[in-house]
């Protein structure tokens, strides 16, 4: 075969279902549905049941077989062909008897009627049947582990079909298959081999899963063609995906050749209805099984596959149960810390552990912790970007990073391997774990690089492989795969961290309403004992002030003292209470937004200093127009009094001036808008450090009572108060002896 066209996925791309051949060791005949009339036959026909195949198209099926054979196969029509299969038929020619197993399956309109010639005539006995299985079937399902029981299988295979090579094949993900079980009489082993992907192109994949069985008594076989080439009711080549005689690729034929095989024999092993492996028989020389035989080997193989999947379960328990302890220790660390972080990162050595990893990063919105051998943070961060689109429900898992991430190269030595679990997409948190690379020889049956040979004339051959002797390659880039149970604890342990998480938001969110609902039962406590306590107050004030002027002649100048101070004690109490009741009222009072202008409502808070205060010699100093926002025009206005009035009251300095601006912030990529920051900056007396979180605290005053003008100290606790009801923030930034700048903000800020 030459042609200049042919490239490595050409395998992929042949015909095989609808090859218009049969293999010889039978016949096939292609029925119309209920009158059962012959349209197609196989053309050896004349040397198997005798006749010509021209001498058949057209004749019903009864030309051929007796009326009672014609029900038997009149009645399975409505049947699974699976269960009836075969059927024990006869015809006579020339007064001669011949004997068949008859395989019957349907194509749409069409029955497809398979004779394969039996020896003599024998009746299929269900107690033979069952007395050949029973002792495999149980060792099967005895068999400690996977391994054991394909070692089983093979044995009793090639002990039921008497090959001379039986192996189990088992697939892996990318579709390499390696030999995990052998019985065999022959000097060379192929245990422990593997063979790559191209050597089962994707279309015998696909014939693999529709048939549990496929027997190829002799490679060297010269196939049958059909007569007509095409269907004639559809004028196509005739689908025979289900045929148990349908003929093999060329290229198929020619690799077994050169594996030294004549006659080979393979029994699908399917789990989780995927292909996981073969059951493969090779003979070197031919050999011809009979239907009862390969239905006992079909049977085993059924039964195997049945078992893969409790056998697998089985394997690694005692890892199984590790992996259980360790996430029960996480869901006892996580349950008792305030925020799922801290736990994960009290968990250090048992996050590794989980999956045995040697490195581990947890990434909780641009917090990036580092745990063991990992990559750098900025290569963490542009691989959790290329690995979110390739998440497949929260997980991604790869032994091979560098093989589909180029990047990954340059640490494939601590981070060949990587396994990621998104825990929230909303609040960016992810954890990685990596595995290093593993230098690994695999040993191939063959080179498995070389499936196309160039000819002398330039042109390329498809050309199975003829070596099939030990090639070792030394496999870079790789690490130990994750296990199929590590993956499941990691997910397992992404729903218990949400639980988690969910029961702390829960209790926080009631936390929060209970502080709401305490907020509002101070607020309204403090403001009736407030206007309350005013009136008795008020009693004092003025009674002291009616003792001083009706008896000031009879008291001495210690009792009129006395009631001065009474009098200015009651003024304080009066001014704090005063205090205390604004305070309590801008918590109750709604918030009146409206666009405001700041550049005008400043301007109007100062011409007003300019008037209350016109003996304060300040120099107001307002670098860029204020913008106009939406705000509390009123709360505003007072929040922008308090900050210059204290900004004024505490500096000592000779030219005292006061600064009023704005920082417009770099917008982020969020929805949210970024907000100008305000600041209120003068050259007073400053705060020292430590008192910068006590100065907003209601009623704390850092200064004698007299000193810089008196006050209640309750001016920069109503300030805040201000700035939290517009969901903003304050703070402040100080130098003892040089001033003090206040910033605030007046609406949520967008977080970066």
């Amino acid at each position: 075969m030459a042609d200049k066209t042919i490239d490595l996925t050409n395998c992929d791309r042949e015909p095989i279902h609808i090859p218009g051949l049969i293999q010889p060791h039978g016949v096939l005949l292609v029925l119309q549905d209920f009158h059962l009339e012959i349209m197609q036959v196989s053309n050896n026909t004349r040397k198997i049941i005798g006749y010509q195949p021209e001498e058949l198209l057209g004749k019903q099926l009864s030309y051929l077989l007796d009326a009672k054979q014609i029900q038997k196969i009149q009645q399975c029509l409505t049947e699974d062909f699976e269960s009836i299969n075969p059927l024990d038929l006869s015809l006579k020619h020339s007064n001669k008897s011949m004997y068949f197993d008859g395989i019957v399956h349907r194509l749409d309109s069409v029955i497809i009627l398979e004779l394969e010639p039996k020896k003599a005539k024998q009746k299929t006995d269900f107690v033979d049947f069952y007395h050949q299985v029973k002792g495999t079937i149980t060792r099967i399902q005895k068999a400690p582990t996977l391994l054991e029981m394909c070692q089983i299988v093979v044995k009793e295979v090639r002990h039921i079909t008497g090959f001379e090579r039986v192996m189990v094949y088992r697939f892996d993900q990318e579709g390499a298959g390696c030999v995990i079980a052998e019985d065999t009489d022959q000097e060379i082993p192929y245990l422990d081999l593997h063979y790559p992907p191209s050597d089962i192109p994707k279309q015998a994949r696909h014939l693999y899963i529709l048939n549990w069985l496929r027997l190829i008594p002799d490679v060297n076989y010269q196939p049958v063609a059909l007569i007509p080439p095409n269907h004639p009711l559809t004028n196509q080549p005739l689908d025979l995906s289900l045929s148990v005689l349908r003929s093999v690729s060329p290229i198929h034929l020619e690799y077994m050749r050169n594996m030294g095989v004549t006659a080979s024999m393979s029994i699908s092993l399917m789990q989780n209805q995927q292909l996981w492996g073969l059951i493969a028989c090779h003979h070197s020389s031919p050999k011809y099984i009979p239907y009862n035989i390969r239905t006992t080997c079909e049977f085993i193989g059924q039964v195997m596959s049945v078992e893969l999947a409790n056998k697998e379960a089985s394997e690694d328990i005692d890892y199984k149960m590790q992996l259980k302890s360790l996430q029960t220790q996480f869901v006892e660390a996580l349950s008792q810390t305030k925020y799922f972080l801290d736990g994960m990162v009290q968990l250090k050595s048992q996050l590794l552990n989980l999956v045995k990893a040697t490195g581990v990063v947890i990434y909780s919105s641009n917090q990036c912790i580092q745990i063991g051998e990992t990559p750098s943070e900025a290569e963490v961060h542009a691989l959790l970007n290329w690995i979110k689109p390739q998440l497949d429900q929260g997980v991604f898992e790869t032994p091979s990073l560098s093989k589909n991430y180029p990047d990954g190269a340059s640490f494939s030595a601590i981070a060949s391997g990587v396994l990621a679990l998104e825990i929230s997409r909303v609040h960016h948190n992810y954890i990685i774990w990596f595995r290093p690379e593993v230098i690994q020889t695999v040993n191939w049956g063959g080179n498995p690089h070389k499936p196309v040979e160039v000819l002398s004339d330039g042109s390329f051959q498809m050309s199975p492989r003829k070596s099939f002797e030990l090639w070792q390659e030394t496999v870079r880039g790789y690490a130990l795969p994750w296990k199929l149970c590590e993956i499941t604890a990691v997910t397992e342990l992404r729903s218990l961290i949400v639980g988690i998480v969910l029961r702390q938001a829960d209790e926080l969110a009631s936390m929060n309403f209970e502080l709401q609902r305490s907020n509002e039962e101070l607020d309204s406590f403090a403001y009736i004992a407030s206007h309350d306590l005013k009136e008795p107050l008020r009693g004092i004030h003025n009674y002291a002030n009616f003792l001083m002027e009706d008896y000031a002649e009879i008291l001495n100048q210690d009792g009129i003292a006395k009631l001065q101070t009474l009098v200015r004690l009651t003024q304080r109490m009066e001014d704090l209470i005063n205090s205390l009741l604004h305070f309590s009222r801008l918590g109750r009072a709604e918030i009146m937004r409206q666009t405001v202008n700041l550049q005008d409502l400043l301007q109007q808070v100062i011409n007003t200093f300019s008037i209350t205060r016109p003996q304060s010699e300040i120099e107001f100093r307002i670098p860029q127009t204020l913008p106009k926002i939406e705000c509390d025009r009123a709360q505003v206005n007072e929040l922008f009094t308090n900050l210059i009035s204290n900004a004024i009251k505490y500096n000592d300095k000779a030219q005292k001036w006061v600064e009023i601006g704005y920082i417009q912030q770099e917008p982020p990529n969020t929805p949210l808008t970024a907000l100008p920051i305000f600041y209120v900056r003068d050259n007073g007396i400053g705060i020292l450090e430590k008192h910068l979180d006590k100065i907003f605290q209601i009623f704390r005053r850092l200064h004698g009572r007299d000193e810089f003008g008196g006050g209640t100290g309750a001016g920069l606790t109503i300030a805040r108060k201000i700035v939290e009801r517009h969901g903003g923030r304050i703070w402040v930034e100080s130098t003892p002896t040089q001033g003090s700048t206040f910033y605030f903000t007046l609406a949520p800020e967008a977080i970066a």
